[in-house]
């Protein structure tokens, strides 16, 4: 089965940024068949069994790459946004008292369907009872990067410390030949791992060659703990327990020193860059600029809802532009093209995933985004990436594909009912919403 989407403007986000005014993808199963102009396009083979998708003069682009997200903490959302220490006053506890196995599956399975309606076709995510993370990806059919939390504190999940590390390795080989879902193992942030625990579940990460993510450089008292306790930076203690490699996945990544960047660059670690939650939390602007000038790979994380409030990269590419710009005090940094690269192309980087994901190629994943432009906020549209970064938003995606399946059409869900999934949702959090109540003085 093919499927030819005509009559958009293809934003390849290639490495020679091509874009074809006029342009066609063809889809063969779930890869990209052919990519090109409409006189190109009339000599392709489509084959007896072609299905059409008319683009509408729409913006086709890749598939967003959401590098760092807590999917299943939906139920977070609004609640506490202005409590100083939310992480250990409020929203540990209360994980801790309400969080349950059904409600991370009914959570994720609404945060996975807000990121499909933004054009979000791939996320990387830290969680606990991440095996109903995973199933929310298969019933949607969503493409998840997705890791069991490793911490070293009681949890939703158990009473004991870093029995996420066991619960990972189980989850990593039940999941390992999925399509869509890729295990991986997440210890949860350098002041709340033990370094002998940061390093089993390294060896974990190797032994089942997957990805290794976990907090970095976020919060000003893991700066002071190292500072105080090691006389060094959290980068440079990951670098001398020898748990940063090309399979590393760093977030947030605020408080970075020349050297923290040079020890990335070297050891070729990703980056999650949340812009959204770090502002929110008043922590600051991380150096992208001169990351990027050292060649690592940087993706946008979201976060999950509760500290960003959004799981959409539209608010990131804005938020991100404005505050860049500013920390620098210059207008010419980051052009919409570079955010917009930085969304698809960066993320499908900072994961190791560049020859799957990330631009419109013949041969790669066929993860696709129609953007319409016909939408009151969409009009001039002289610079498509313009468009994209500052007027776009998540209202605007009319058209997602993942795995060469069509998943949003005509602005909608395609194989779910978002209404039912909301309402399951809400039910399943009327204990965690009576939970929350004993917190009263921080919501």
């Amino acid at each position: 089965m093919k499927t030819l989407i005509e009559h958009v403007k293809v934003l390849t986000m290639d490495g020679e940024n091509r874009v074809y005014e006029d342009g066609c993808v063809l889809v063969k199963g779930s890869r990209i068949e052919k990519v090109g102009d409409r006189t190109a396009a009339e000599n392709w083979d489509l084959g007896p069994d072609v299905t059409v998708i008319d683009g509408k003069g729409g913006l086709l682009m890749p598939g967003m790459v959401n590098t760092h997200c807590h999917v299943s903490m939906m139920p977070f959302r609004t609640l506490g946004d202005d409590c100083a220490d939310r992480l250990r006053r409020f929203l540990f506890p209360l994980e801790n008292d309400a969080m349950t196995r059904k409600l991370v599956y009914r959570a994720a399975r609404y945060g996975i369907c807000e990121m499909l309606l933004a054009g979000v076709t791939t996320f990387l995510d830290m969680y606990y009872y991440e095996d109903e993370v995973a199933k929310a990806c298969e019933d949607l059919g969503m493409r998840g990067f997705l890791g069991e939390t490793v911490i070293g504190q009681a949890t939703c999940e158990s009473p004991e410390p870093y029995s996420g590390l066991e619960y990972g390795e189980s989850f990593i080989r039940q999941w390992k030949d999925s399509s869509l879902v890729r295990p991986l193992i997440a210890p949860h942030a350098t002041y709340s791992v033990s370094p002998e625990m940061l390093k089993k579940s390294f060896a974990v990460a190797e032994k089942y060659d997957t990805l290794y993510t976990i907090h970095v450089c976020e919060m000003e008292h893991e700066i002071k703990k190292f500072r105080t306790e090691y006389n060094q930076t959290p980068v440079e203690f990951l670098a001398d327990l020898g748990v940063l490699d090309r399979r590393t996945v760093a977030a947030h990544c605020v408080y970075m020193t020349e050297k923290d960047i040079e020890l990335f660059a070297e050891k070729q670690v990703g980056v999650a860059h949340c812009i959204g939650s770090n502002t929110k939390g008043g922590r600051g602007v991380a150096p992208v600029p001169a990351m990027e000038e050292k060649g690592i790979a940087v993706g946008f994380g979201t976060d999950g809802a509760s500290s960003g409030n959004t799981l959409d990269l539209f608010t990131l590419f804005k938020l991100f532009a404005d505050f860049q710009k500013t920390e620098y005090h210059d207008r010419t940094l980051f052009p919409a093209r570079d955010i917009v690269k930085t969304g698809t192309m960066g993320g499908a980087r900072a994961l190791g995933m560049e020859k799957e994901l990330g631009s419109v190629e013949e041969g790669k994943k066929a993860d696709l985004v129609i953007v319409e432009t016909d939408s009151v906020n969409m009009f001039p549209c002289y610079n498509p990436y313009s468009a994209l970064v500052y007027s776009a938003n998540a209202s605007n995606v009319d058209t997602v594909m993942v795995d060469g399946q069509v998943l949003v059409r005509g602005k909608k869900l395609v194989k779910a009912d978002f209404g039912q999934i909301r309402e399951e949702l809400e039910e399943e959090m009327e204990p965690f919403m009576k939970a929350a109540e004993n917190y009263g003085e921080m919501i």
